[in-house]
């Protein structure tokens, strides 16, 4: 008898989550560009753009990147590769250690809630049944034997 297992809406928010994380760099990268119609995107956090502009073209390159490795984590994801469980993983961790440092230099409000968030998603992550979703039996179908 093969039964059709679904997916937790956890597993599909975090998912979505890399997915728009991606879109969201995309459009960063269009706005690191100066003179684009994106640069009013900055405006929202001017300070970000201040620390960014001296570095010109390279940040675009960096958010494109970045917008990549999202992109293929949520591809890992959706399809439970552990690979991707992985990735998403490492993502989680870089923000976790990212806003810990912006609270720890200053950004008190900002970097402790983002670490918060954060810290949070990655014990999401790390519960046993998230990542047995992304076992060796889960890889080739959606679909699971009962016997």
């Amino acid at each position: 008898m093969v039964v059709q297992t679904k997916l937790p809406k956890g597993i599909i928010a975090v998912g979505i989550f890399l997915l728009f994380g991606n879109h969201g760099l995309s459009r960063r990268n269009d706005a690191a560009v100066r003179g684009t119609i994106f640069d009013r995107i900055w405006a929202l956090n001017a300070q970000a753009y201040s620390r960014l502009a001296p570095f010109g073209k390279t940040v675009g390159v960096l958010f494109l990147l970045l917008s990549a490795t999202l992109l293929f984590a949520g591809a890992g994801w959706f399809k439970r590769r552990r690979w991707g469980w992985r990735l998403a993983v490492a993502i989680i961790v870089t923000q976790v250690l990212g806003d810990l440092l912006n609270a720890l230099t200053g950004d008190v409000i900002r970097g402790g809630i983002g670490f918060i968030i954060a810290a949070a998603l990655l014990v999401y992550l790390l519960r046993p049944q998230v990542r047995s979703a992304f076992t060796s039996a889960n890889l080739s179908s959606p679909r699971r034997q009962i016997r």
